[in-house]
């Protein structure tokens, strides 16, 4: 499959809805394992600390996977695509092995769903891959609540 074709069709009725909250989901180009490094990881996770301070993108949840990122955020008033692409482009400068992707998948939560347990379910990646046996044991995760 053409992967430029599979971003376009991600892009088919996204919306941006300012004050919602998103779970997102990148992955690195060809899915090599870019965050097997630690360095990367801290580098990326520099990027989202910096998107939460000075761009006022809070961020509820992430989890850096070896070849990919799960991200709970909350949007702010500039279009998800807009912000998604600044914390790929930053990242990838930062990183000088990482190439992402195109496009992103994205989950607007509703309103009912429970923002805690959509975080704990993120969080569970790693374990449920079986990188590690206890969420503990891996250092590339946070979470407002847990």
């Amino acid at each position: 499959m053409d992967l430029r074709a599979k971003g376009s069709r991600l892009r088919l009725g996204r919306v941006s809805e300012p004050g919602r909250l998103y779970h997102i989901t990148t992955v690195t180009y060809g899915r090599h394992p870019v965050f097997k490094d630690l360095t990367a990881c801290r580098s990326l996770i520099k990027v989202l600390r910096e998107q939460a301070e000075v761009r006022l993108v809070p961020t509820y949840a992430f989890v850096i996977m070896p070849d990919h990122l799960h991200w709970l955020m909350q949007l702010n008033h500039e279009p998800l695509s807009r912000v998604v692409a600044r914390v790929k482009s930053l990242s990838a400068l930062w990183i000088e092995e990482l190439r992402w992707q195109r496009g992103f998948h994205d989950h607007a939560l509703r309103r009912e769903e429970d923002v805690r347990k959509v975080a704990r379910y993120l969080v569970a990646n790693p374990l449920r891959a079986g990188l590690v046996t206890s969420i503990g044991d891996y250092p590339h995760w946070d979470a407002a609540w847990l």
